[in-house]
């Protein structure tokens, strides 16, 4: 006997830990009609599991995805039949788990269907309703058995085993504009729902989204009025706001950007009313700045302590707006007025280039100074660093060299280019002396501003030369005919076809009219040529094949893949001793985060007896941070 009352009591608290209720399980009660149902097709981003912080307890079998009626599953859209879209419910409870705490679930039951009146969800009089139901909706409301409410309560039931109802989300009204008791029933399904459920109205929140706005042209646009009068008859009811929220061309109902913002305003307005502090894109703290990228005269884009960035443009007429910068989208959240805002996630220090991807299509932030990289001009923003990057910095004290820009004609191409040179602050007056000559590349998809303009390098001169740290000298800044994109082609070492047309450019025209038009010192002894990523392949290419030429090089994570030190460069590195008698030094560097095998280049060429000197800078990957810093370890060791 008592063998048998311990087996019972085993069972039975078996079956009470299977269904034991998790307080911080958070489920809410989604319904209306078709907007809460979905009509946009969701995109690509839509379809990424949100994982298992988010789920749903379908209302209906999708056997297709596996799902069962009253079963949790990953929330991925559809949520609400097997044919539906894109809804509010999905963005709702992505922006719920990105705020509340991780040891906190939630979960969504979602019962609609599209063109339903408020009267479908009142169980009185549902028989005359579903009997008189249009035949198109007919099919939607045998998915409930012909009652959605009592299909929402069956599951809200189920689900109170598992979580804690803590609210609901409505989307209806279009099909009740005009009605002047539309108020009072919505009180009387809440009031009901919240009886069958036993839940108290002042902990279960009913949120109520506007219907379509288009700019004061949806067509039930005028039901927006009756919506947000709603809380005052039911107080407990909160509206949110469909205000810039993008639309199909129906305008009936939104399109996926503007369910994802509907739906992002749903969860903030949850959290708010849970007591979540919530960020938002409209958010800024008191402690942001201006970048000092920005255009004067704009207050955006701004950085945080955090080293998150603001950024906001006006583009009223746009649907979907992006941040793209660091290898990632950050979708914009649009106001009212048209104008979108975005917040990242915190960013490393240094230049970072960006673009504002306005339908598909990447422009330039017009509130941000342009920088030409990626192959084109694009917008920029460097998140600074502290005190450490002071030697990229003007400083008081400190004489200030000039950037020149100069043309010159290019036999070698038959063609005038542009050119930057850099002289120091002594130049001016010490009118007799010359000066040695540095030639300083960018990389591929850069121009000869890069250097100046995202590298800072004349700051760097300036500071290291006022130091006594490095000698005055002169740097030659010039394309390298690698603005374009690479298509392709041998590019050995030696051998380069992709910015080759360069070559001949600068040991015929580019040196011979910087010798001319400056003061500058003509023997090998004092010409050293470095460049960073491409710019780094150029300059072993140059260097090596003009020995007589040069006597200092440097390669910035030098794009030098697959070297051969025994065959390349007619073998030069396979004669040590001539290789060190004429080249004075060579410095190698790289990122600790980048991958561009820099160190196992160094270590093969000195373990073939060619000297060479490799610094890495910390927590920096293939990025302007990295290439500054190697030129401030590089530019000591020259002509001494």
């Amino acid at each position: 006997m008592k063998k048998k009352l311990f087996a019972i009591a085993m069972a039975m608290y078996t079956t009470m830990a299977v269904h034991a209720q998790d307080p911080n399980f958070y489920i809410f009660l989604c319904f209306g009609q078709s907007n809460m149902e979905g009509a946009a097709k969701p995109e690509a981003e839509d379809l990424q599991s949100p994982g298992n912080r988010f789920l749903l307890m379908p209302a209906v079998d999708d056997p297709q995805r596996g799902r069962k009626k009253g079963e949790w599953c990953e929330a991925v859209s559809p949520l609400c039949r097997p044919n539906t879209g894109l809804t509010p419910a999905d963005y709702f409870g992505r922006t719920m788990i990105e705020t509340l705490p991780k040891n906190i679930r939630v979960g969504v039951i979602h019962v609609a269907i599209g063109g339903i009146h408020i009267e479908g969800y009142m169980p009185e009089g549902m028989s005359d309703y579903v009997k008189n139901a249009p035949g198109w909706m007919k099919g939607m409301l045998e998915a409930y058995d012909n009652n959605p409410y009592e299909r929402l309560v069956e599951l809200g039931k189920k689900a109170q085993k598992d979580g804690v109802i803590k609210g609901v989300l409505m989307h209806q009204g279009e099909s009740n504009t005009g009605d002047p008791e539309w108020a009072n029933k919505v009180q009387k399904v809440y009031d009901r729902l919240l009886g069958d459920l036993q839940l108290k109205p002042e902990e279960v929140p009913l949120l109520a989204g506007e219907v379509v706005q288009a700019n004061g042209e949806g067509q039930c646009i005028a039901m927006n009025r009756q919506i947000d009068e709603l809380p005052k008859t039911l107080n407990t009811a909160h509206v949110v706001s469909s205000t810039g929220c993008s639309n199909g061309p129906d305008k009936l109902h939104f399109d996926a950007a503007g369910y994802r913002e509907l739906g992002r305003r749903y969860g903030e307005k949850m959290l708010e009313l849970l007591g979540y502090q919530v960020r938002t894109p409209f958010s800024v703290p008191d402690d942001a700045v201006t970048a000092e990228t920005t255009i004067p005269g704009n207050e955006f884009p701004k950085i945080d302590k955090e080293r998150r960035a603001y950024f906001r443009i006006s583009a009223p007429d746009a649907h979907r707006v992006q941040v793209d910068i660091c290898g990632k989208k950050y979708d914009m959240r649009r106001d009212e007025n048209g104008v979108w805002c975005a917040v990242t996630d915190p960013l490393v220090v240094g230049f970072h280039y960006y673009f504002i991807n306005i339908g598909g299509v990447n422009v330039i932030d017009p509130a941000t100074e342009t920088f030409f990289g990626c192959c084109r001009e694009s917008g920029g923003i460097e998140i600074p660093e502290g005190q450490e990057g002071d030697y990229y910095r003007p400083q008081q004290g400190v004489a200030h060299g000039q950037v020149r820009s100069i043309y010159y004609y290019a036999n070698a191409t038959n063609e005038w280019r542009h050119a930057m040179v850099y002289t120091p602050a002594e130049y001016e007056t010490k009118t007799k002396k010359r000066y040695p000559v540095l030639y300083l590349q960018h990389g591929m998809g850069e121009d000869e501003t890069g250097w100046s303009k995202q590298g800072h390098m004349q700051h760097i001169m300036d500071n290291l030369i006022h130091s006594g740290e490095a000698v005055p000298m002169i740097v030659v800044m010039e394309s390298g005919d690698v603005k374009a994109p690479f298509r392709g082609g041998d590019n050995r070492q030696g051998f380069s076809e992709y910015g080759a047309s360069f070559y001949k450019v600068m040991m015929q025209d580019l040196i011979p009219t910087i010798d001319s038009k400056f003061r500058t010192l003509t023997d090998r002894n004092h010409r050293a040529m470095a460049g960073l990523s491409w710019g780094g392949h150029q300059t072993f290419d140059l260097v090596l094949n003009n020995m007589d030429k040069f006597s200092y090089m440097g390669a910035f994570s030098g794009a030098i893949f697959g070297l051969d030190i025994k065959t390349a460069y007619d073998g030069i590195f396979t004669r040590p001793d001539e290789f060190n008698k004429k080249i004075h030094y060579v410095f190698l560097s790289c990122g600790s985060e980048e991958n561009f095998g820099t160190e196992a280049l160094s270590k093969s060429l000195n373990e073939g007896g060619i000297k060479n000197e490799f610094y890495v800078s910390p927590g920096t990957h293939h990025e302007w941070l990295t290439w500054r810093r190697g030129l401030r370890m590089f530019v000591p060791h020259l002509f001494k």
